[in-house]
């Protein structure tokens, strides 16, 4: 009797067995048959279905448009490609190195040195990103346009007839407002970066003597770097393909590759033209990507 009270415990090293029920199921089994999980690339389709739709087929017209009979053949001989390929290149390269350096000046002051309000400035970026492109330009226009307040301010004072700023309708106003646009993408993740920036290196470096020049380009650029190369190719892919700041400041010499394809496909009519210089333009900005993320990997970015 008193055996039967002893607990009786499995001998070391022996795995327990779960206890079943009269009819041989284990009482902890989940109640019901197993759902059987589906399948990885099952949970893959709705998502690349809709891109098939969405972006892939209606690339898929483009390129079969422009493989049209002569048409890049007709296209690359023309000057006007030409032209709108050098004029596109040497916009978007200018606009990014200007967004480089200009955003790179104001995020250092809004990041390191204080002054009241620096706060909500910082924050006021996120809001500019999302401003359509064409909002800056006619802001611009409003200033510095023909009939803007900057001449209206001159022919009042001086009783001239016509005012003296006319560069917004020359690559020089296309290229200011692409400068003004898109230097917020460089100073957002230059502010990221900043702000994981160790002050304890700043003050070490100013407490040996080292001026604030030779701190920022020793200490803070080497650290900046990768959010200057971030901005910096997305500044550039975005200024490659910009379409409503050229149309906006009524630059009539500045003709980029949208802009062509705008002029191709809506003026003249020709589609298969129009397909050419868009699949141009899209390889083009393809190509800097698959280059951006190469050059990023090797420096390990």
């Amino acid at each position: 009797m008193a055996e039967g009270l002893i607990e009786r415990r499995p001998a070391p090293g022996a795995v327990p067995t779960p206890s079943r029920t009269p009819s041989g199921r284990d009482p902890h089994a989940p109640a019901g048959p197993v759902p059987a999980t589906a399948p990885v690339w099952l949970w893959a389709l709705p998502p690349v279905a809709v891109l098939a739709l969405v972006f892939l087929y209606p690339l898929a017209l483009v390129v079969q448009e422009s493989l049209a009979p002569g048409a890049y053949a007709g296209v690359f001989a023309s000057a006007s490609f030409r032209d709108a390929l050098v004029t596109t290149v040497w916009l978007a390269v200018a606009a990014t190195v200007g967004c480089l350096v200009l955003g790179f000046a104001l995020a250092l002051v809004i990041a390191f040195v204080p002054f009241p309000g620096g706060k909500a400035v910082s924050k006021s970026i996120d809001v500019f990103l999302s401003f359509p492109s064409f909002l800056i330009t006619l802001a611009l226009l409003f200033l510095y346009g023909t009939v803007g307040m900057a001449n209206g301010i001159w022919t009042d004072v001086t009783g001239a007839p016509e005012g003296p700023f006319r560069f917004l309708t020359t690559p020089w106003g296309v290229l200011l407002a692409e400068i003004t646009y898109f230097t917020p993408f460089v100073m957002r993740p230059l502010l990221a970066a900043f702000s994981q920036t160790e002050t304890a290196q700043l003050e070490v470096a100013s407490s040996l003597g080292a001026r604030p020049l030779r701190i920022v380009r020793q200490v803070i650029l080497p650290e900046a770097l990768p959010a200057l190369a971030a901005g910096g190719s997305l500044v550039l892919v975005m200024c490659l393909n910009e379409f409503g700041i050229v149309l906006f400041t009524g630059a009539k010499g500045v003709t980029t590759l949208p802009m062509l394809v705008y002029s191709k496909a809506i003026l003249e009519s020709d589609y298969a033209a129009a397909c050419v210089v868009a699949v141009v333009n899209v390889a083009l900005s393809v190509g800097l990507y698959v280059l951006y993320r190469g050059v990023s990997r090797r420096a390990g970015a």
